[in-house]
């Protein structure tokens, strides 16, 4: 059984440490909430102190936290990891942040003798509770094989792309599917609901078409149901969607899709929703149109 190290206990973070811990292996846990923590330890998690001292234990570190800043605190901050990592260790970031940065994180590590892979996710809440996630890894394809084993225990769709940050260049490019689909189903089930159709039924009848996707299922069904309890909060759809545009922007590319789902998670943000699931997304077309969906 290995030595793992696992960073970041949150709505994604605490199930995936499950899952290695349920699998028998050494899990050394760190999470600024406490009560996080606790919940891992009881299943068998090691808590530590500081992030330096989940390095010093661990031969493989897995980081899951919010955003760019966060990881470089965690990776290169006071008693962060690399105050205690051994040379010859692993560093998998499973956040979804700035490829560019990313890349900048992998050379530090390097000069210590540390390998990193960066490996965003895909799947939300669920997908990390039922270890059905989708994984896109960047990195040595020697240090991916090595992980890997470890990967299909938090996840079922495991795909190397390329090199260090490919991982999450892929994760950008998912979230502006993931968002502009949100506003095409956003849009759709509106539209019916205020044409007099039952929204439930039209989303039953897309289901079997060429529509179908897991967003207009699981999502669609949130719109309708008006259950925005986070799987996958606004925050974080926006913070991936600024990279999006940033990157755009560096690219010399035009993403106007993008752009206007990015304005209206803004728009759901600045009514107090920020901390809601991107679903709902739909609420700002609702006010537009002075209309709810109906189910």
């Amino acid at each position: 059984m290995a030595n793992l190290g696992f960073i970041g206990l949150g709505i994604m973070g605490k199930p995936m440490a499950g899952h290695l811990l349920d699998a028998g292996h050494t899990v050394h846990i760190y999470d600024v909430v406490a009560d996080s923590v606790k919940a891992v330890a009881a299943k068998g998690g090691v808590p530590c102190s500081t992030c330096k001292e989940v390095a010093q234990k661990s031969d493989i570190i897995f980081t899951m936290v919010p955003d760019t800043p966060d990881v470089e605190a965690v990776l290169f901050g006071k008693d962060g990891v690399a105050e205690g990592v051994k040379p010859g260790s692993i560093v998998v970031d499973m956040s979804s942040i700035s490829p560019i940065a990313t890349k900048e994180f992998a050379k530090k590590l390097a000069a210590q003798g540390v390998k990193m892979l960066d490996a965003p996710v895909s799947g939300g809440q669920v997908g990390a509770e039922n270890a059905t996630l989708s994984i896109m890894v960047g990195g040595d394809p020697e240090v991916f094989a090595q992980v890997k084993p470890y990967f299909e225990l938090m996840g079922k769709n495991i795909v190397h792309i390329g090199g260090n940050g490919d991982g999450q260049t892929c994760k950008v490019a998912n979230q502006i599917v993931v968002g502009e689909t949100i506003m095409a189903i956003s849009e759709a089930l509106l539209f019916a609901s205020k044409a007099g159709a039952d929204p439930a039924k039209v989303r039953e009848a897309l289901l079997g078409g060429f529509a179908q996707s897991r967003i207009l299922d699981l999502h669609g069904k949130r719109m309708i149901e008006r259950t925005f309890a986070p799987g996958f909060r606004i925050r974080h759809q926006q913070k991936d969607l600024n990279l999006a545009l940033q990157g755009a922007r560096a690219l010399g590319l035009s993403l106007p899709g993008a752009a206007i789902a990015q304005e209206l998670f803004n728009a759901v943000a600045a009514e107090g929703g920020i901390d809601l699931d991107h679903s709902a997304l739909v609420l700002a077309l609702e006010k537009l149109a002075n209309h709810k969906v109906k189910g």
